[in-house]
């Protein structure tokens, strides 16, 4: 197809509040590189990692000036966010075979080829480089995952970000079929991906939630459920727990270690109850604990995702819909977490 001169899109004009998302009409349509390919989207989901940016969260210094980005790139302006992505491929560059155009993708959200080199760090889509909160995207072909499912694109689009990064933990962490694995934040978007995707080894899931949400999480597959503030020693016993899967940290931070075995492991990919805790160092050596941050995917965690929906292993889980013109309404939403799973923005294809 020959491709519009123009798009609309979505693009964040500096850090701030929602008054920062623009949106507009007449945005280049990007040009592909040789090892690139142009996705048509059709829809993208809403993350904290596009909120977490917007508001200079990852920053430690001047956020205008310094590492307001999850990389520690400082973020170049304007920039068209938006990591999760399904779409179809519509162009490809001159080292790209012609065969992959019409085909159905996801995007996979950690870039570690971009502009013809490998990144180091990788990038994030919709982050170090635009994503695809626009009608067209531009990505290196390794990073278009092609997908043959009956889902829906807006069904197909909450998965890439949170599933991904929930796999990731799970693969960092070793879980194994038969241990049990404590989720916190468990109704958030990566936590109800850890879940089903925890279930799908074989794990036994224990969910931290809240009470109005604990019933879907069951049905989800969890075989226990827990209120946030639940006194975690006292409802499980001291190490009783083989992984735990960390979205929160906070102040109740130190339960979590408490309650896994000697030997357990503890991965984490999140702080939203607050980013600093205090560690009694001798309980990480004295029960040998390993401990993993989990941020950039390992290389066959994507591959494993796309293959899981393919067999129908997982689930998607969309709370609700917006077009991409209300990204506003859609991060308000968003901020309010009164749900669970995915706030997804429907993209026009006209």
């Amino acid at each position: 197809m020959t491709l519009p001169d123009t798009m609309s899109g979505v693009v964040l004009t500096g850090h701030g509040g929602p008054e920062t998302l623009q949106v507009r009409d007449n945005l280049p349509v990007p040009i592909p590189g040789p090892n690139d390919v142009i996705v048509h989207v059709g829809a993208a989901g809403v993350n904290n990692t596009d909120i977490n940016t917007r508001l200079a969260w990852y920053s430690k210094g001047d956020v205008e000036n310094a590492d307001a980005t999850w990389s520690g790139k400082p973020l170049e302006f304007p920039r068209i966010q938006g990591a999760d992505v399904c779409g179809q491929i519509v162009a490809v560059g001159a080292k790209v075979a012609v065969s992959r155009i019409g085909e159905r993708v996801l995007i996979e959200p950690c870039i570690r080829f971009a502009d013809g080199v490998e990144q180091t760090p990788p990038w994030y889509f919709g982050s170090e480089c635009d994503g695809g909160f626009a009608q067209y995207t531009r990505v290196d072909t390794r990073h278009a995952y092609a997908i043959t499912s009956d889902l829906t694109d807006i069904e197909l689009a909450s998965f890439p970000c949170s599933y991904s990064t929930a796999e990731n933990m799970l693969t960092r962490a070793n879980v194994r079929a038969g241990e049990t694995v404590l989720v916190t934040g468990a109704s958030g978007g990566v936590g109800s991906a850890a879940v089903q995707l925890a279930c799908a080894r074989g794990a036994k899931v224990i969910a931290v939630t809240s009470h109005a949400k604990m019933e879907t999480l069951l049905d989800l597959g969890a075989e226990r459920t827990l209120p946030r503030d639940a006194d975690l020693g006292s409802e499980l016993g001291a190490g009783s727990v083989d992984v735990v899967i960390d979205l929160v940290a906070g102040p109740n931070w130190a339960g979590l270690l408490d309650v896994l075995r000697v030997g357990g492991r503890y991965a984490v990919a999140g702080a939203i109850g607050g980013p600093m805790v205090e560690l009694d160092v001798r309980t990480l050596y004295l029960k040998d604990l390993s401990f993993f941050g989990c941020t950039v995917l390992e290389p066959e965690v994507f591959g494993n995702l796309v293959g899981r929906i393919e067999r129908c292993e997982i689930k998607p889980l969309v709370a609700e819909v917006f077009d991409l013109k209300n990204i506003k309404a859609a991060q308000v939403a968003f901020g309010d977490k009164g749900y669970i799973g995915k706030i997804v923005l429907k993209v026009s294809r006209t």
